[in-house]
């Protein structure tokens, strides 16, 4: 099968053909039908072989498709099975410590695995699976985003759209942060109450909460907008360094969301069915996730990038 494989530091993704795998005990094979390409995808071709334990490492952390084989001692789960994979379960995230879903077929964990509402579109089943997960696990597990709260999402990409809606649902009162103004009508069509360009206009504006999706040294700005017991969660890594005044912690609590489980999956894929969530994103040919990437790379793309695999 062909798989678009990272080799190494400063060498371009390459589209590669390997073997097809075979499913250990507790595992699945998972015939691809759509894979998300994420900004973590181009951080970690960046930091390369300090973080894969080895290479070339087929890439793709969101993923979706149908079962095609199954392992030893799996229950629950049947070939013909349409599923997607939870990045941050048993088996370690793939595209970055496994052989991810850029590719014909992956292996997974069957504890890993959401199951896929009868008939949804497979882009969303993948987006779902981390853009969708992370984001909703982050405002609303770690975050704690209900009605009454003043709520501050800082991005509004691929993670911040499905986020600043799902608290919106919750019935929070919720404000977006966003530099790109070509975003701002889909925030405002999503519910919230204001956008801006800048999260620091929101300094001292009594927040109970702001969830940073970008991370471009922009959590001093978040904990500045949340009053005296406010949080601030942290989820997007732009830099791998921030700046902050240790003075603007006092009394306000800033911690770090990774993404989530299944259970938040499968929630997610009920507010796509019902269609109350309904991200932007933008399907390309499995054949395009070279040059995907280095739209990521380059901040050109609008919400979320799915490449549609197989059938």
């Amino acid at each position: 099968m062909k798989a678009w494989q990272f080799e190494g530091t400063g060498r371009p993704i390459a589209l590669n053909e390997i073997p097809d795998p075979q499913p250990g005990p507790g595992e699945v094979v998972i015939d691809m039908r759509a894979a998300g390409l994420c900004h973590s995808d181009v951080m970690y071709m960046q930091i390369g072989e300090r973080a894969m334990p080895f290479l070339p490492m087929t890439q793709g952390h969101e993923n979706a498709g149908v079962i095609s084989a199954i392992g030893e001692g799996v229950t629950g789960w049947e070939v013909g099975d349409a599923v997607g994979v939870c990045p941050s379960g048993v088996r370690p995230p793939a595209g970055m410590f496994t052989p991810g879903g850029f590719a014909g077929k992956m292996v997974a964990h069957s504890a890993d695995l959401a199951r896929v509402p009868e008939g949804m579109d497979w882009a969303l089943a993948a987006l779902a699976t981390d853009a969708g997960m992370t984001s909703y696990h982050a405002i609303i597990k770690v975050g704690g985003a209900r009605e009454g709260m003043k709520v501050g999402v800082i991005g509004y990409g691929g993670l911040g759209q499905v986020g600043a809606r799902a608290a919106v649902l919750k019935g929070a009162e919720v404000h977006v942060a966003e530099t790109k103004e070509s975003v701002w009508d889909l925030a405002r069509a999503a519910g919230v109450s204001g956008v801006v360009a800048d999260a620091a206009e929101w300094a001292g504006q009594s927040f109970d909460l702001v969830v940073d999706y970008a991370g471009y040294d922009t959590t001093q700005r978040a904990l500045d907008a949340v009053r005296r017991g406010g949080t601030v969660v942290q989820v997007g890594l732009g830099q791998p360094t921030f700046t902050i005044n240790a003075n603007t912690i006092l009394g306000k609590t800033i911690t770090g969301s990774l993404g989530g489980t299944v259970e938040d999956i499968e929630e997610v894929y009920e507010l796509l069915r019902r269609g109350e969530i309904q991200p932007a994103y933008e399907v390309i040919g499995f054949e395009e996730i070279g040059e995907g990437l280095g739209r990521l790379a380059r901040h050109e793309v609008t919400g979320r990038l799915v490449a549609r695999i197989g059938d």
